[in-house]
């Protein structure tokens, strides 16, 4: 039986990035809180809570003086880091570059849309192609002073005034190809007014997909391993299992059900952006020490 870790999963740059600044504090203060999960992943979530890190509400945030807190890749609104300010709260920002990028341009273009209502012009729509809720999206919303519409599908252009100058942008880490039909759609429908799209997709992100479509068609049996609050996870599951049917997305090694990969010859490993190598090779190991036990 061969199994291979797929090299182009794990962690994305903005997610090493938080973790390293994490690690350099805790390993000279051993204490720092963390607003919001570090990564949606549990195992690398409690490995880091035992050297120390605490993962915090904003609610408890509020409630904090006088302490440090990391900001995790998916970026803040404006009013985390008032409050931050207010409480003398040290903030250690791990936001993403390409994030920090997009919410500067988000918020020029709403600062500029202020503007132009000011001199009797019209402010036009800023649209958000995302998760409702993700914590990214909460981040870009904020710029705007939560004026920003978030869609999540075709749907979510049913209540949209398409009548009014459109912005479209969209988060980080969804799939090209439906941010590509959103645009498509938008320009169906609308008859009056502009629009302006702008494909603001992590290429690092993107580009991984079409590389696990390859690596997935290339095993007889895939295993996709991804933390359940992961909304990047679901996605490359998915696409996954579309090439290869016997894809199986399980949250670490305990499991793994041996009749997945009875019989199979070529078994590949791969996971989300939040997902560490190294729980992919505890993945690995376990399935080979059970094929090792079902020879002898």
């Amino acid at each position: 039986m061969a199994v291979e870790i797929d090299v182009n999963s794990g962690f994305c740059f903005g997610v090493v990035t938080a973790i390293r600044k994490a690690e350099e504090e805790l390993q000279d203060s051993g204490q720092l809180y963390c607003l919001g999960d570090i990564v949606h992943n549990a195992g690398e979530v409690e490995r880091l809570c035992e050297k120390g890190l605490r993962t915090i509400t904003h609610e408890e945030l509020g409630k904090l003086y006088d302490v440090k807190v990391l900001l995790r890749a998916h970026g803040e609104p404006p009013q985390t880091y008032a409050i931050a300010e207010a409480n003398n709260v040290t903030i250690i920002d791990a936001t993403c570059p390409v994030v920090l990028q997009l919410q500067r341009r988000i918020k020029k273009a709403y600062n500029e849309g202020l503007e132009a209502e000011k001199n009797g012009g019209a402010k036009p729509l800023i649209v958000i192609y995302g998760k409702n809720g993700h914590a990214e999206v909460n981040g870009l919303v904020g710029q705007t002073n939560g004026e920003a519409v978030v869609i999540q599908d075709l749907d979510g252009i049913n209540g949209l005034d398409l009548d009014r100058d459109i912005l479209l942008y969209s988060q980080t880490t969804k799939s090209l190809e439906g941010f590509r039909q959103v645009v498509e759609e938008i320009k169906r429908r609308k008859n009056k007014g502009k629009f302006e799209y702008f494909d603001t997709i992590c290429r690092q992100v993107a580009n991984r997909m079409e590389k696990m479509r390859e690596f997935a068609a290339s095993h007889e049996v895939v295993v996709f391993v991804s933390g359940a609050k992961s909304s990047n996870g679901k996605v490359l599951f998915e696409k996954c299992r579309e090439v290869n049917p016997r894809t199986y997305l399980i949250s670490d090694e305990t499991q793994l059900l041996p009749e997945w990969t009875s019989g199979a010859d070529s078994i590949g490993i791969c996971g989300a952006t939040s997902t560490p190598l190294w729980l992919m090779e505890k993945v690995a190991d376990k399935i080979r020490n059970c094929n090792d036990r079902n020879d002898n």
